[in-house]
């Protein structure tokens, strides 16, 4: 209302509330242009909205802008920013995920929908699912542009919302690798008692060879091979190959912000690292990609199958099976709530629940096993 109208509520209420009259008629009051809020939450718009919990161990946000308005420069911001979080806070499953209001302003519909979309892309979280990608989607669709709203929008638009997985492109992985390559040069020992070791350097170096290095990363399930032929006497100069592609490949940092030259494409975008987990933000999206570091994972075990996990942090509210039930597909097992929403874990096929391991009023983790269970041979998973 502020950026429509020029006026604080706020201020409004408290003077009314010390006896004073309202300062405008309703008669006085003039819109201007169009605002626009939208409400950045720790959920996972992917498994139905339910809430998630955890640090917000990254936290950037669009910067807030002011705008002109009849040759004024003091007019109300286009991007505002209402939060109570900083990076470094914690999103607890005791008080309601909202992280923050993003609020912008245009001339009109299209300008505020066009200005909220950059403000979004903007906006990176690290640490927890937010509901960011999904509002992006949300403010391009041709509906909410037109504003054909109602409680049936999501449910109608279904294919726009929720589309399938776009597989990972070639700029996502460049910004990957130069993450990567600059995290190594900064980690290399350097030897204060011969800086001239060739141990020191390590550029890649081969007798009578190109240097040539195959980095493996995971994207949602996926493995992806990424093939680097450097030059050895600078590793910012490379042959990038990927998914039948082959480019130029160069970068600098700029603070946050990394560059990188594929020849005839440039792109720019920011990584955040946690461990071998790359979060690569770019062109509004946020991709992660797991690093498999070879030495790191060298004879680790391909993982256990019959774990039934949590798909978010809560409390174990309801076990309705114990050790030794015999269930079918689609049984329900535990429920688990988390900010007033309940979630059932079903089972998954036809089997046999050898183990469970948390029990009513217990608070669980996401990702945390709550039961093993053993698949009934010849039944589908």
């Amino acid at each position: 209302t502020e950026m429509i109208t020029g006026q604080d509520l706020v201020e409004w209420q408290l003077r009314v509330a010390a006896g004073e009259p309202l300062p405008l008629t309703q008669e006085q009051l003039k819109i201007d242009g169009h605002a626009l809020e939208a409400r950045i939450y720790a959920e996972n718009p992917d498994k139905g909205f339910l809430p998630s919990t955890g640090t917000l161990r990254f936290l950037r946000t669009p910067p807030a802008v002011q705008f002109m308005r009849g040759g004024d420069a003091h007019g109300p911001a286009g991007v505002r920013i209402d939060a109570g979080v900083r990076e470094g806070d914690t999103i607890s499953p005791f008080y309601d995920p909202m992280i923050a209001k993003l609020i912008v302003w245009g001339r009109d519909r299209d300008e505020a929908l066009s200005r909220m979309a950059q403000a979004l892309a903007g906006y990176h979280v690290v640490g927890l699912s937010t509901n960011v990608a999904f509002l992006q989607r949300l403010v391009k669709s041709e509906a909410f542009r037109t504003a054909d709203l109602d409680t049936g929008l999501i449910e109608r638009n279904q294919t726009v919302l929720f589309p399938p997985q776009k597989s990972v492109g070639i700029e996502a992985i460049a910004l990957a690798v130069a993450a990567l390559l600059e995290r190594e040069t900064r980690e290399r020992r350097v030897d204060e008692a011969d800086r001239h070791s060739p141990w020191t350097h390590a550029g890649g170096w081969r007798l009578n060879a190109r240097d040539q290095r195959t980095l493996y990363f995971e994207a949602a399930g996926h493995k992806l091979e990424v093939v680097l032929k450097g030059d050895a006497r600078d590793t910012r100069r490379s042959t990038l190959i990927y998914a039948d592609q082959a480019a130029p490949f160069a970068y600098t940092f700029n603070a946050d912000d990394i560059r990188v030259d594929l020849g005839t494409r440039r792109t720019h975008g920011q990584v955040h690292l946690e461990g071998d987990t790359f979060h690569v933000f770019h062109a509004g999206r946020h991709t992660v990609l797991q690093w498999l570091d070879p030495l790191a994972h060298a004879g680790e075990s391909e993982g256990e199958g019959g774990k039934l996990t949590a798909p978010m942090p809560g409390k174990v509210i309801a076990v309705m099976v114990e050790p030794g039930s015999k269930v079918t597909r689609g049984t329900p097992l535990l429920v688990m709530e988390a900010m007033k929403m309940e979630h059932t874990i079903a089972a998954p096929s036809d089997g046999v629940v050898s183990e469970v391991l948390y029990g009513v009023g217990e608070q669980v983790t996401e990702g945390a096993q709550l039961l093993a269970f053993a698949v009934e041979e010849g039944a589908d998973a």
